[in-house]
C-alpha cells in the first residue's frame, strides 16, 4: 500500500518535522566530525568525546570544583527565569501603552533607539558593578529581552485593523473592553515572536554575565573554567546544555503560544 504524505493530518505533519530534526542533527553531527578530523585541532574536539565528556559531567558534575551539574544549571536558569520575567511584566504594558498612544511613542523613542543598538553584553560589567552580581545577571537578561519584546510589541499594536477599533467603538464598547477584546489577543503573535528572539539573546546575555563575574557559578563560568584548564570537550559539553536550555525555553515559549492563542480564538 502506498503511503502518501497529508500535509493536513497532524501526525504527518509532526512524523515530517521529526525526520527533518533528525536529518539536520545527522548532518550537523557528521560536519562537526569532519570538521574536528581535519583541523586537528585540541580546541575543536570530536562530538564523541563531547558527549562522553557531557555524560561524565551530569553524572559526577565537575571533576575541578566539586560542584554537581545541576548547581550549575540551576544557577543559570534561575537568574535567566528572573530577567526574562521582569522584561516581560516591564515590556508588555510599557509596548501596548506606546503603540497605542502616539505621542508618547514619540517622546519614547528617541530613547529607545539610543539604548537599543548598545549589545547587552556591553552591559555586563556595569551591571556587575552596580547592582553585584546576581542582580546584575539579571539585569543583564533583563536588557537583552526587553528591547525586542518592546519593539514587537509596538509594531502589533500598530498592524491592529483601526476598523475593529471603531467598530467596536460604534457598539459601545468602553476603552477597556477594546484593550481586552482588540488590542491584547492581536498582539500576542507578535508577544510571542518578541519572546522567542528575547529567550535566545536572554541565553547569551547570562552566559556572558557569568563570563564577566566567577562568583555567579552558572554555567558560563563553568564553560570558561574548562578553557582555562584546557579541557576542551568539556567545555563544548557546556555550550551544548546551553543549546538545550535555549531549545527546551523556546518550546516552552512555542507551547504557551498555541495554548494562549487557541484559548483566545487567535491563530497561532
Amino acid at each position: 500500500m502506498e503511503l502518501k504524505y497529508d500535509k493536513h493530518n497532524k501526525y504527518h505533519r509532526l512524523g515530517r518535522s521529526v525526520l527533518i530534526t533528525l536529518l539536520s542533527l545527522w548532518l550537523f553531527w557528521w560536519a562537526w566530525l569532519m570538521i574536528s578530523l581535519f583541523a586537528k585541532n585540541i580546541a575543536i574536539p570530536t562530538p564523541m568525546d563531547t558527549f562522553e565528556s557531557l555524560v561524565n559531567f551530569l553524572q559526577y558534575g565537575d571533576t575541578i570544583t566539586g560542584r554537581t551539574a545541576w548547581d550549575y544549571i540551576g544557577s543559570s536558569l534561575t537568574k535567566f527565569l528572573e530577567g526574562f520575567l521582569l522584561a516581560f511584566v516591564v515590556a508588555v504594558p510599557l509596548g501596548l501603552v506606546l503603540g497605542n498612544f502616539k505621542f508618547l511613542q514619540e517622546l519614547a523613542t528617541p530613547i529607545i533607539e539610543v539604548l537599543r543598538p548598545i549589545a547587552p553584553i556591553a552591559w555586563a560589567p556595569i551591571f556587575i558593578i552596580l547592582f553585584r552580581y546576581n542582580v546584575g545577571a539579571v539585569m543583564v537578561v533583563f536588557v537583552g529581552i526587553f528591547f525586542p519584546l518592546l519593539t514587537n510589541i509596538i509594531f502589533g499594536v500598530h498592524k491592529i485593523d483601526k476598523t475593529l477599533i471603531d467598530a467596536a467603538k460604534t457598539l459601545g464598547a468602553s476603552n477597556g473592553q477594546i484593550f481586552v477584546k482588540i488590542l491584547v489577543p492581536s498582539t500576542i503573535p507578535y508577544i510571542m515572536n518578541g519572546i522567542k528572539v528575547g529567550l535566545g539573546i536572554g541565553w547569551m546575555c547570562i552566559v556572558a554575565a557569568e563570563l564577566y563575574a566567577n562568583p555567579l557559578g552558572g554555567i558560563g563560568f563553568y564553560v570558561a573554567n574548562m578553557i582555562t584548564n584546557s579541557a576542551y570537550p568539556e567545555a563544548y559539553a557546556g555550550l551544548v546544555i546551553i543549546a538545550v536550555l535555549g531549545l527546551l525555553t523556546t518550546g516552552v515559549a512555542d507551547l504557551v503560544h498555541r495554548k494562549v492563542s487557541k484559548r483566545m480564538g487567535v491563530d497561532a
